[in-house]
């Protein structure tokens, strides 16, 4: 089955310099504001339809059509009658709504039966339990997101022991090996969205000012690359924009671990310019921390297109653009990967989907690319002409 994954121009990542939504009006030793628009306008440029990052190993990126299946594979899977669980880390968000979406409607086309969708709400212990009980119901297919690559590895490779073909989400255990206990992880181009959202910021910013981050305190591997990606990109290509406050929230609470944080920022640095959040949900505790403190200028950046996000971007207040992931075509490939798995195909170990920069400008598109839907009345009925 052919599926095209939309990919960002070059034409549409340079119109995207019309979208900064805010600049410093003082001048900058780095270069003038237009200039700072040009350095990002032409790295995003750079970067359009590429990903930046490698898998848990190491691993070079396969694109999501290495895990398409042909018509005749695919009447072979729905002849087999398999069964697949979800289990998740946490649920409830946009991404992990868009994820299983993307599962469910893939498993549905190949007459794969979705048995359990659980939900860890980010608790080791937790998912340990939901992978318990969903073996006890003996799925031939399981794809999941690890909460952590330590605490949950033997539960995994008992998975693995059982015959189950193991389908990853961003993240692997500890001690699984490719093509043997687990059949592939796939991604985001993580890396590039920390890469992508530091661009947008420095425009926003016009390439000077203090900043801070919230960054995810965790052994989370794919969180860990968009943080390095935004940090290596403001402090090697934007001198002028300083980075004085880190903070790490682990949660499960993320909206309000990064309110609490970015308000302890905020009293601290009371010049400062932006803050950079590590998904769309801590960043929403930010939004909050700014309009509490009065911060209606402060310029906020983040990965993933959550509605909340959404709605700022569309408003063109706090929220200045972001590295959108496909969770929606992340489930395609997962789906694709474990049927193709079933039928003895050695399939790539890992697999990543290119980022997707998003600002006020194209924010309304963007949000279809992602999610394969029309925005929802919120957003639209937001938007700032």
């Amino acid at each position: 089955m052919k599926r095209s994954v939309l990919t960002v121009t070059t034409a549409a990542v340079l119109a995207l310099g019309a979208a900064a939504c805010g600049s410093s009006s003082s001048s900058s030793t780095a270069g003038t504001t237009s200039g700072v628009d040009a350095t990002a306008d032409a790295a995003l440029a750079q970067i359009a339809g590429k990903v930046l990052s490698q898998g848990p190993h190491g691993e070079s990126p396969s694109p999501a059509s290495a895990a398409e299946l042909t018509a005749d594979e695919i009447a072979k899977v729905k002849t087999m009658h398999l069964t697949a669980a979800i289990v998740m880390h946490y649920g409830g968000n946009d991404w992990a709504t868009a994820q299983i979406a993307g599962l469910k409607d893939e498993f549905a086309k190949l007459g794969i039966t979705v048995t359990a969708v659980t939900d860890a709400n980010f608790k080791p212990d937790t998912q340990v339990a939901n992978i318990e009980t969903v073996l006890a119901q003996k799925p031939n297919i399981i794809v999941s997101i690890p909460t952590d690559p330590v605490a949950t590895a033997s539960a995994y490779k008992k998975a693995a022991d059982s015959g189950v073909k193991l389908v990853f989400m961003d993240n692997v255990p500890n001690g699984l090996v490719a093509g043997k206990d687990y059949v592939s992880v796939v991604s985001a181009d993580n890396y590039g969205n920390g890469v992508t959202s530091a661009h947008l910021m420095a425009k926003a910013l016009g390439g000077q000012g203090t900043i801070g981050l919230v960054y995810h305190e965790a052994d989370f591997f794919v969180t860990k690359q968009r943080y390095q990606g935004f940090k290596d990109t403001i402090t090697k290509t934007y001198p002028n924009i300083k980075i004085v406050e880190e903070k790490g929230i682990a949660g499960p609470d993320f909206a309000g671990d990064a309110q609490n944080a970015a308000n302890a920022m905020l009293s601290k640095h009371p010049d400062l310019a932006g803050i950079w959040g590590v998904w769309d949900v801590p960043a929403e505790g930010i939004m909050a921390a700014a309009r509490a403190s009065g911060r209606q200028d402060l310029k906020i950046a983040t990965e993933d297109l959550g509605k909340n996000v959404g709605i700022a971007l569309a408003k063109n207040q706090l929220v200045v653009g972001l590295g959108a992931q496909r969770p929606f075509d992340q489930g395609v490939a997962e789906a694709q990967l474990a049927a193709g798995a079933m039928l003895g195909k050695q399939e790539p170990n890992y697999i990543a989907l290119n980022s997707l920069p998003v600002t006020h400008a194209n924010v309304l598109d963007a949000w279809k690319q992602v999610y394969h839907a029309d925005p929802p009345a919120e957003l639209t009925s937001s938007y700032a002409k």
